[in-house]
């Protein structure tokens, strides 16, 4: 797992690892580069640097990469790992019944388990999907303040055909500059799943009668409410990029989804995954 410190380090990045707060407590974050971790809910006022040193390294494989693709592989990776594939961002296209998934195997472990459909508030209702075990990381990757699962189904497939169907009527996506604002009024997230379900109750009923009765199963969940160690959420957004400036300094003032923001800028360590970095 690695060894929380305090001191400078080095290593390629991961996605912050985050653990949801409880009561006053916000979220936890953990920088991670290589081996090493870093505190960061300890780091809050104080400042924060990131060096890149140039290298990038794949995270599948491991091999030295000049370009990262799809947030941290190589090219070969890219073109045959199934996870890459366009399936994945557009679930409702699975091929695998035509017999051109990439990784059949991979697929059985990752698209054929239960998927959870959820609505949740990052910049506003947006509706989303995520592997039941992926509850509550997804939700704290994206920044949401709230967020409430809505129906389960059996494939990664069939997740994605919801969606389409809720996405008539409310965003799939996240207005990441508002959420990092912190511009976002709390919803009636019930309130919001009972009018949208009243509302597509024929197009869900067209899916149940296509992948069968029960293949479509509504949860009766209650909302999760998510707080974020933010000191000061920042007036006008400027975005720092480690492959236009590689080194990344200032006052560490807050942590919301993926983003570190400091007093010069905000950056989502979650697209330079695989990137070598010094930390100080």
């Amino acid at each position: 797992m690695g060894e929380l410190i305090d001191t400078a380090m080095q290593g390629c990045l991961t996605k912050m690892a985050i653990t949801p707060g409880s009561g006053d407590t916000p979220a936890q974050y953990t920088l991670r580069a290589g081996e090493a971790r870093l505190d960061l809910n300890a780091r809050l006022g104080q400042p924060l640097a990131l060096h890149y040193t140039g290298a990038i390294a794949c995270t599948h494989c491991g091999r030295a990469t000049r370009k990262s693709f799809a947030q941290g592989y190589c090219y070969p990776c890219f073109k045959k790992l199934a996870q890459c594939d366009t399936c994945i961002v557009k679930p409702e296209t699975c091929h695998f019944d035509a017999g051109t998934c990439r990784e059949p195997e991979w697929a059985e472990r990752h698209c054929f388990q239960p998927h959870v459909v959820y609505l949740a508030n990052s910049s506003g209702l947006k509706v989303g999907i995520t592997r039941a075990t992926q509850m509550p990381t997804r939700w704290l990757d994206q920044g949401a303040i709230q967020a409430l699962p809505i129906m389960e189904v059996d494939t990664r497939q069939q997740s994605g055909f919801v969606e389409m169907l809720f996405k008539e009527q409310v965003a799939d996506r996240t207005n990441w500059r508002a959420m990092l604002k912190g511009e976002v009024e709390p919803l009636d997230l019930i309130a919001e799943r009972d009018r949208l379900m009243a509302s597509l109750d024929s197009g869900l009923a067209g899916l149940r009668e296509r992948f069968g009765t029960d293949s479509l199963r509504p949860l009766d969940a209650t909302p999760l409410h998510f707080d974020y160690p933010v000191l000061e959420h920042p007036r006008k957004i400027v975005s720092h990029n480690f492959d236009k400036q590689p080194e990344v300094a200032g006052t560490l003032l807050g942590l919301k989804g993926q983003y570190l923001l400091l007093d010069t800028g905000v950056i989502n360590l979650r697209k330079f995954t695989g990137y070598e970095v010094s930390v100080a």
